[in-house]
């Protein structure tokens, strides 16, 4: 597997995180990769597993706040896996990650015979496609739509989350914020005990993302928690909170 010729190098969680990835085509991760691993509430010892982890940001920026975690990271793009591979190693956490190529949604045998076996994991990351077919123009590059266009739908990456989780497993979920209803049906009977964080552009304005977070088995019901505004007003610095959360500190329910 090649790397794309054409890459960056950026730095995550105050330049503690170094990630190579591609300048053209695909999606670049951002601040919903480093909001999704902040709000991973792993214990050291523990595996965590990044489902469609593109080059491996939300994970490893997860291992990076969290000493001890193992990361198994789940992308079908061979380019991407490589850069995975080389960012683990990158970083010094090459001896606590394996990088897997599977598509999510090929047969249960095909996803094993990957090495996606079933309870695999004690917490599961998913920064899915946010975009259903039909309601978005599709980019045309192929790697770009498969990170914004998602055919299977959510239904789909929860179904392979369930089955990769230990019982009393967690999932860990970004999406935006007018797809909440979406997540709660898509959860179903799999997972309880989901807690949503709002992520505010800034003070007064609608939610743009939410966080969700969910325990398989658990039937507790839903707790909308509050939330985290991200700029101050009228303008792009990041209030305190949010550049906290950026260079490592935790997502916690509390944070305003």
């Amino acid at each position: 597997m090649s790397a794309p010729a054409a890459t960056s190098l950026d730095a995550f969680l105050g330049g503690r995180l170094l990630i190579e990835q591609p300048t053209g085509g695909g999606h670049r991760a951002g601040l919903d990769a480093i909001m999704l691993a902040a709000a991973v509430t792993a214990a050291p010892g523990e595996t965590i597993l990044d489902l469609g982890a593109g080059v491996g940001t939300a994970g490893l920026a997860a291992l990076a706040r969290i000493a001890g975690l193992r990361a198994i990271l789940v992308e079908i793009e061979p380019t991407l896996c490589a850069l995975a591979v080389e960012n683990a190693a990158r970083n010094g956490l090459g001896g606590r990650v394996e990088v897997i190529r599977a598509d999510i949604g090929a047969r249960a045998t095909e996803r094993q015979a990957a090495g996606l076996v079933a309870e695999i994991a004690d917490h599961v990351l998913v920064n899915p496609p946010f975009h259903a077919p039909g309601t978005v123009r599709r980019p045309p590059d192929a790697s770009k739509e498969r990170a914004y266009v998602e055919d299977a739908g959510l239904d789909a990456w929860l179904r392979v989350a369930a089955s990769l989780l230990r019982p009393g497993g967690t999932l860990t979920l970004i999406h935006r914020a007018e797809a909440l209803g979406e997540v709660i049906a898509a959860c179903g009977n799999r997972f309880g005990a989901l807690r949503v964080v709002p992520l505010f552009p800034r003070a007064g304005a609608a939610a743009s993302r939410i966080v969700v977070s969910a325990r398989k088995g658990s039937r507790a019901p839903l707790a909308l928690v509050p939330g985290l505004v991200l700029h101050e007003d009228d303008s792009s610095r990041y209030t305190a909170a949010a550049e906290a959360v950026l260079r490592g500190a935790a997502l916690t329910p509390d944070r305003a």
